[in-house]
């Protein structure tokens, strides 16, 4: 645990991102590998389960602290975070002891078995045989929020660093359905065979938003536009009879779409699809709203009823595995022709549909359609460079997203609430409303848009106007009115106001527009008949 403490406080102390790679890749190169492994885990997103409540852990903190458990709950949000605030509360112990990150990992897995007052005995003994940082560490590990400040993508650059090998390939080994209990450091990171496990993954490969006006690009003919669907975006693979879905969040969806096993019916073994997901209604050959497809995201089984109301095809766009082959290397054009040979002609039995191009010659034509987005259930429109071959990440150059702007409506705020993090003494979460008569009606809740400056001017003003307080959320004098974008409207039971909102966040502080004049419930209902 000291060498991984010593590599977080290397990591914390520093925003230049050659330092923090600098530092990862010394960790690399000297660290034990099954520690290895677990950072390679946490950094991941792979965390163990929680073995405890942070209820039990925020009163075990406050009584070994020797103060209220008021103090500590008052405590918490000043700090605003759980592990730090209870790894500074607790007695300075003077030492700490040799213990390695995965032995410190396979005690807190053992907790699970044991029962409350075991697990009480067990996590404060390992208080006192930490020092500060350690055991920030270890509380972070306990409440299952681990993160640190280096994305996954400069601690792959630095592993490949580390072990001299292409960062493109490093990446592609760490997809995948792994776990440090399933592998070694050594077949993970080492072995020279990336294929391995048969339902890996490729890198996704993402765009950035167009920056300019699409003429910079160079001449149209270059260049291939398709719509941007909303819905998940996934790779399909089909291995060894078998098939596996992915999405861009490394999360495996198979078992949630089960439609999708037709595909092995229709395309041959050693395919890899990259498309959308949508819920799709066959009679009107068009998306169904993202709603219905938000219902299934969060099952592990799908009950009939849900498979006939939302059933999903794969939009498809782009073929990344031929025949065992990986084709990622070929341009664009050529990758698409082999997908349309497999994909165009095939029966509606199929769950695949090609993602089709769409036809212009200049980029005011495009720009036209583009207008015409939503109207074809689509965000947008993406641009792909015709020669461009299939990268790893977020690259600029050859895929852009030309999404639509953003639809808007004016609120009112009424609740705010404290952030996370660096943003924990500033009041960052607020809910927003709408006029309903005279009354105002809440609608949803927004985080971000704003400056660093004007969240420190909005929580001065919240400090001096709250009404009510209900635990961390504060009712506040309604007076402010912001401007709130969203990508998309639907109905909602879950809401009181029967409306949620795709993607909201603040785009202005309207301080020219007094509250009167706000948005009202039925201009809300408007936007739903019109965009839901």
């Amino acid at each position: 645990m000291k060498d991984f403490a010593q590599l977080f406080m290397a990591i914390d102390q520093t925003t230049k991102t050659n330092a923090k790679v600098a530092a990862m890749r010394a960790y690399f190169e000297t660290a034990d590998p099954r520690d290895k492994l677990w950072t390679i885990a946490l950094f991941s997103g792979r965390r163990p389960k929680r073995a405890v409540n942070t209820t039990l852990l925020r009163s075990w903190a406050a009584e070994l602290a020797g103060i209220p458990l008021w103090l500590f709950e008052e405590s918490y949000p000043i700090v605003g975070d759980l592990a730090e605030t209870i790894a500074l509360v607790l007695p300075d112990n003077g030492s700490s002891d040799d213990l390695p990150l995965h032995e410190w990992i396979a005690f807190q897995q053992a907790l699970t078995a044991q029962d409350e007052d075991a697990r009480k005995a067990a996590i404060i003994d390992a208080w006192g045989r930490l020092d500060t940082t350690e055991r920030f560490l270890f509380n972070k590990l306990l409440t299952g929020g681990f993160r640190i400040g280096i994305s996954q993508k400069l601690m792959t650059r630095a592993l490949a660093q580390a072990t001299a090998q292409d960062e493109a390939e490093v990446t592609h080994k760490l997809m995948g359905d792994w776990t440090p209990e399933t592998v070694t450091f050594e077949s993970l990171v080492l072995a020279n065979d990336p294929t391995s496990d048969q339902s890996r993954p490729y890198p996704f490969y993402l765009a950035y938003q167009m920056e300019t006006e699409p003429a910079a690009l160079g001449p149209p003919s270059d260049w291939r536009a398709e719509w941007k669907w909303d819905g998940i975006r996934g790779q399909l693979i089909l291995r060894g009879g078998a098939h596996y879905l992915w999405s861009r969040g490394e999360d495996l969806m198979t078992d949630r779409f089960p439609e999708l096993a037709r595909a092995l019916d229709f395309l041959p073994d050693g395919t890899v699809l990259d498309g959308e997901v949508l819920a799709w209604d066959h009679a009107a050959h068009r998306p169904l709203p993202f709603a219905q497809l938000q219902k299934r995201i969060g099952r592990k089984t799908v009950p009939k009823k849900l498979l006939a109301e939302a059933p999903v095809v794969l939009r498809a766009y782009d073929l990344l595995e031929d025949q065992g082959a990986d084709i990622r290397a070929l341009p664009y054009a050529d990758r698409r022709a082999r997908l349309e040979r497999y994909i165009k002609g095939l029966p509606a039995a199929a769950p695949l549909i090609l993602s089709e191009w769409i036809d212009f010659d200049d980029w005011d034509a495009l720009a036209q359609i583009r207008e015409t987005s939503r109207d074809n259930a689509a965000e947008g429109l993406m641009l792909k460079r015709a020669g461009a071959p299939y990268l790893a990440g977020r690259k600029k150059g050859d895929w852009w997203k030309w999404k639509v702007d953003p639809l808007v409506i004016d609120a009112v705020m009424i609740y705010a609430q404290s952030g996370h993090g660096r943003r924990a003494n500033l009041f960052t979460d607020f809910t927003f409303a709408v006029w309903k008569g005279e009354e105002l009606v809440p609608f949803t809740k927004a985080y971000s848009g704003l400056t660093d400056k004007e969240f420190r001017e909005i929580t001065a003003w919240v400090k001096k106007n709250t009404i009510q307080r209900f635990g961390p959320v504060r009712s506040v004098t309604p007076h402010h009115v912001f401007e709130i974008a969203f990508e998309g409207i639907q109905e909602s039971p879950r809401h009181k106001s029967g409306v949620a909102l795709r993607f909201p966040r603040m785009s202005r502080w309207r301080q020219d527009k007094p509250k009167e004049e706000a948005n009202t419930y039925e201009d809300l209902l408007g936007m739903l008949e019109v965009y839901g």
